[in-house]
């Protein structure tokens, strides 16, 4: 089973506009709205390609409500812990000819509550998979992803971070199976700009040094760069296809990695699934389905034929 956490899980609304007018009534020319949250877009994707999967997680009020329907809905099981007041965030994802996006904070969480959550990690054990993805409730502290790994430590249970900053930094020493930076997260980290594939592959192979296994870096519309445990790298291009949004594609890139590793111990092949489920779930809007994931494999495997 491969458990997700999502600490501050959202409904997303993303409407589409033709322009921004700051000041003004805006009125958009479509409307979605899904479950959010980084944690819970890795559980979408898995559920897509057959991997069992169940999300943790705090929610609150009926929009907490509302996101746990909506996971049923697309056959996700989940376990959060139902907090005593606040709502689930709402985040608003405006499209017009930039993305521009307005997350919200979400509901504080009490010491009992986080207690009840610590209590359901129980559940998680050895040959499991937790992914710990995405922000973090204001109303806990900074050291929250450290305390679940030290959890989980010493259950035989690969985990996966995908965080920003410190918080990423700060948790390599549990030697996390699989962290995936985006190339804006790598600068973030050593303060620097990177201009080319061989300071990624250098920057990479630090966060493994420092204690990460895998390092798959998202480069959006220059593919991605994976070194692996065995410190090959593997380069990867991007699918072709229209750019519908790019909400939740590097989510979809870590479930299909996982998939991958689930179904094989090829790196190459996992690299391969986690390019295509990004590029399924950018040119989609919200999350991916099957069909165009598989579609897009089989072209990322005739390009590598050729």
């Amino acid at each position: 089973m491969i458990y997700t956490v999502t600490l501050n899980p959202a409904i997303d609304c993303t409407v589409a506009l033709d322009k921004l007018n700051i000041g003004s009534v805006n009125r958009c020319s479509s409307q979605h709205m899904t479950f959010g949250g980084k944690g819970l877009n890795v559980s979408s994707i898995l559920c897509e390609l057959g991997i069992p999967t169940k999300a943790l997680g705090f929610c609150a009020g009926f929009t907490g409500a509302a996101i746990v329907q909506m996971l049923e809905q697309r056959g996700i099981q989940s376990d959060f812990v139902q907090l005593a007041s606040g709502l689930s965030r709402i985040n608003v994802k405006i499209k017009t000819d930039d993305e521009t996006e307005i997350n919200a904070c979400g509901p504080d969480i009490s010491a009992q509550e986080l207690d009840e959550f610590f209590a359901k990690l129980s559940q998680i054990g050895s040959g499991d998979t937790a992914v710990l993805a995405g922000s973090i409730p204001k109303s806990l502290d900074d050291s929250i992803y450290e305390q679940i790994l030290q959890r989980l430590a010493d259950r035989d249970i690969k985990t996966v971070v995908d965080a920003e900053g410190g918080l990423l930094a700060r948790v390599l020493r549990f030697r996390p199976f699989l962290i995936k930076p985006n190339i804006y997260e790598l600068e973030q980290l050593f303060g620097e700009s990177v201009s080319d594939d061989g300071q990624v592959t250098e920057l990479a192979r630090c966060l493994r040094n420092a204690g990460a296994r895998n390092v798959l870096v998202s480069m959006g519309k220059d593919g991605s760069l994976l070194v692996d445990e065995n410190d090959v790298v593997h380069r990867l291009g991007v699918c072709s296809g229209t750019v519908v949004s790019s909400v939740g594609a590097g989510d979809s890139m870590v479930a299909g990695f996982l998939a991958g590793c689930e179904k094989t111990d090829d790196y190459e092949f996992s690299a391969r699934l986690a390019t295509a489920c990004g590029g399924a779930t950018a040119f989609s809007e919200g999350t991916a389905k099957q069909e165009l994931i598989f579609e897009l494999f089989r072209q990322l495997e005739a390009g590598n034929k050729r």
